[in-house]
């Protein structure tokens, strides 16, 4: 009986925290980390070849291209890691009858809307990165029936280099920051979306298809920095500037705060706010 699960991009931020959950819990099947070393995502050889080893019942795809200004000028790669590779997972998945859980991102949206972003809203990304990850969902979408792509927003964790931990470092060395106000969305603790990929694996229910997930509540990057300090007892200014303040190659969405009604409802999902899970990150931190 097949009870391989396979984690590819286990060494990235939230493959780390999978890894923990997986130690914490005591777990009926036996997971797999691959880093980058251990399986290029974008080899369909190598792919092969781990898939014909394992036979894995789950695979759970946590490798993405993710810098999303560097993707602006390097298309081809961004495309490669986010598109192509997830074709490939999604054509072994079929051939090994394994379900795939695979996470994707709020840029898949453009940011016009002032509600929170359902499931079956139409996508309209606004940058390369959003566009290689529309593309990805879409491939699987179209190969599989057996898969949960699970769209999520803001992650952050003690693990790897996210916007907590950027803020901790500059906080050291200066004494103002400014933080972009007009961009709204949820802080996501990658510790809570690692619990829920997880369940999936032990109590599958078989609602397969398309999910948000993201803590709850809403909050700019100026809100976010603010509880960051505030939370850590550390002292200082912190401005809040419009988007245009700071100029990027990727235009980003303004607002991508994820509606999370049908992935409580499906998969019995709770979902703590998002200043308790950073509460629990900063402690740790």
């Amino acid at each position: 009986m097949k009870n391989n699960v396979i984690v590819i991009g286990g060494s990235g931020q939230l493959g780390q925290c999978l890894k923990e959950v997986v130690f914490l819990e005591e777990l009926t099947l036996n997971f797999v980390f691959l880093s980058r070393t251990e399986l290029d995502c974008i080899n369909e050889e190598q792919t092969t070849s781990i898939f014909e080893e394992y036979q894995p019942v789950y695979c759970i795809n946590c490798a993405a291209y993710t810098a999303v200004d560097q993707a602006e000028e390097d298309q081809h790669n961004a495309f490669q890691v986010n598109h192509n590779a997830v074709k490939q997972l999604a054509i072994n998945c079929l051939k090994y009858n394994t379900t795939l859980i695979h996470i994707s991102t709020d840029f898949v949206f453009d940011g016009s809307s002032s509600t929170p972003l359902t499931e079956d809203l139409d996508t309209n990304p606004v940058n390369i990165y959003g566009l290689s990850k529309l593309k990805g969902e879409q491939e699987i979408q179209s190969l599989l029936t057996q898969y949960y792509i699970i769209r999520t927003s803001w992650l952050y964790s003690e693990r790897a280099n996210n916007f907590v931990k950027t803020m901790l470092k500059l906080s050291q060395t200066r004494s103002e920051l400014n933080v972009i106000y007009d961009q709204v969305g949820t802080p996501t603790y990658a510790m809570d979306l690692a619990k829920v990929i997880i369940n999936i694996t032990q109590n599958d229910p078989g609602a397969f298809g398309l999910y948000h997930y993201s803590n709850e509540g809403v909050a700019s990057w100026y809100d976010f920095a603010k509880a960051v300090f505030e939370l850590s007892g550390i002292e200082i200014k912190v401005l809040p500037v419009a988007s245009a303040a700071f100029v990027t190659k990727a235009k980003r969405p303004h607002y991508s705060v994820l509606d999370k009604t049908k992935i409580k409802l499906a998969l019995g999902v709770e979902i703590p706010y998002w200043r308790e899970s950073l509460n629990i990150c900063i402690k740790n931190l």
